[in-house]
């Protein structure tokens, strides 16, 4: 069965076949990352609630903030900030934790019905969770300081999905890597602290000279960060070719690092 050839359909086949088992690690992760504190499930609602209410305080109240030249409301930036912040916590989330996903997961190495392939999934599963926690968060905002709340945030998922296919490309890869390569966990951290600073979290696109706007998008959060602002805020159809050549990429490499993880899972044992 590990010989057969990695096809595309291999990509969500593997989710397809152990999703029950996927579904009850990922409850188990969200529930334990909480195991023992008083507030227990609810801190994955206080957390972005208290997070939104800074950043309303701080950049609509204190220095006054507007996104890009055309001004807006007063909560508009804070608004914006916090939906770039939620797509790159998703994508952050995901990638550092790879590289220790098989050496934090030993036991099931040696277990050999065991699906190694499925951990990724069980990442992707619980940043999800609170990601979309954080969403429902922005919507009651939205509404509660008088935003317009289009139907075009029901094409989230859509705008979403590339960039999930991408991370889980990026995830086995990295898994795989950091088995044989300890130090890739330290070089991932300091490249997503430098991707977050070239994101267009903090900053419009057009806040930048022309010259340079092209090369923003060879970061994988900007686009979809763009697309993201575009259906929630501002009730815009998304870029219906962008998403096209994304999913294109995205799909590409989800195969490709998930034969590089099926190539190299069977020196995983002689490693660890």
């Amino acid at each position: 069965m590990r010989h057969e050839p990695i096809g595309p359909s291999k990509v969500f086949s593997s989710f397809w076949r152990s999703r029950p088992l996927i579904l009850q690690m990922v409850k188990r992760e969200v529930v334990g990352r909480y195991r023992g504190s008083i507030l227990g499930l609810l801190w994955s609602f206080v957390n972005p609630v208290f997070m939104l209410a800074v950043y309303t305080f701080v950049f609509s109240i204190v220095f006054k903030a507007r996104w890009g030249l055309g001004g807006g409301d007063k909560f508009e930036f804070a608004l914006v900030l916090f939906a770039g912040l939620i797509v790159f916590n998703l994508f952050s989330e995901c990638v550092s934790r790879a590289p220790g996903l098989i050496l934090g997961n030993v036991n099931y190495v040696k277990k050999v019905i065991f699906p190694l392939e499925i951990l990724p999934w069980v990442a992707l599963g619980s940043a999800l969770f609170h990601a979309g926690i954080s969403v429902a968060v922005l919507l009651v905002f939205l509404a509660a300081v008088g935003h317009a709340v289009s139907w075009t945030i029901l094409l989230l998922p859509v705008v979403v999905l590339p960039m999930l296919v991408l991370l889980m490309g990026l995830s086995w890869l990295l898994a795989s890597i950091g088995v044989f390569v300890r130090d890739v966990g330290q070089f991932v951290g300091m490249a997503m602290t430098v991707l977050m600073f070239m994101s267009p979290i903090f900053y419009p696109v057009s806040a930048l000279p022309e010259s340079v706007r092209g090369y923003l998008f060879l970061n994988p959060m900007a686009f979809v960060i763009e697309q993201t602002r575009d259906v929630v805020i501002w009730g815009k159809l998304p870029d219906w070719s962008g998403l096209a050549i994304y999913s294109v990429i995205a799909m590409l490499v989800a195969w490709a690092g998930l034969a590089w993880f099926e190539k190299t899972r069977k020196g995983f044992a002689d490693v660890l």
